[in-house]
């Protein structure tokens, strides 16, 4: 059985998050355990006002949008891969995560993969999906390959450099740190949770989902404002 427990971490997004105009809001951690092979813990972060109190269910539109990275990777294919020009004037969706993970990652991707499903062709062939891996020493381009073809094969896997990755990830308010093995084995990723959503108007993210609101349904709600450059 997993276990979670709360932490507060100690980074803060470099935007404010608003709904509606609502006060600042800080990064927690949930800490979730392995499963004892040797598979893979992890550490997610969740956003959450001063209070504890959770925001409504949907994204959260930011005060100061975010830039997107400039991450150069290599994808799964081996190809090399610049998320700036490859994303460029397309309505974009980025997670940072790992394939290894037992709970989340794997959730969020499939939970956009249905709502993508749901979606108009037309919204559907505009739509990108971007995932970065946290660990890539385990995620090589054929692991994300095989990976993300039981989500989505449209989606694209990106491995490189740790610390690049590590770079990218902080420009828009994710937390990352490297992967670490615990004394049973199991090899633990810390990485924020936050789904960013990119405008084609202006290539930056106007719009972040947390945990427990990447639902099929939310996404599949808000996904076609977003993909014609407003927001949710």
């Amino acid at each position: 059985m997993r276990r979670r427990k709360n932490t507060t971490s100690g980074r803060r997004s470099g935007a404010a998050l608003a709904v509606a105009g609502a006060a600042t809001l800080a990064l927690a951690l949930t800490a979730c355990g392995g499963d004892g092979a040797g598979g893979g813990g992890t550490e997610h972060g969740s956003v959450s006002d001063a209070s504890g109190a959770r925001h409504k269910k949907g994204g959260t539109v930011l005060d100061q949008p975010f830039d997107k990275p400039d991450l150069r990777l290599t994808d799964a294919h081996g190809e090399k891969y610049d998320l700036r020009d490859e994303t460029k004037g397309k309505p974009t969706l980025l997670y940072f995560g790992y394939t290894h993970c037992p709970d989340i990652c794997p959730l969020t991707m499939s939970n956009i993969a249905v709502a993508k499903a749901r979606l108009p062709k037309d919204e559907q062939r505009k739509l990108r999906v971007v995932f970065v891996t946290t660990d890539p020493k385990r995620d090589t381009p054929k692991q994300l390959r095989t990976w993300l073809r039981s989500q989505d094969p449209s989606f694209a896997g990106l491995t490189g450099d740790f610390k690049k990755i590590q770079a990218g990830a902080r420009s828009v308010g994710v937390s990352i740190l490297p992967s670490r093995k615990k004394k049973n084995g199991d090899i633990v990723s810390t990485h924020g949770s936050q789904l960013l959503a990119f405008s084609p108007k202006d290539d930056k993210a106007h719009v972040v989902y947390t945990e427990g609101n990447t639902k099929p349904g939310i996404l599949r709600r808000e996904l076609p404002k977003i993909i014609e450059g407003g927001n949710p």
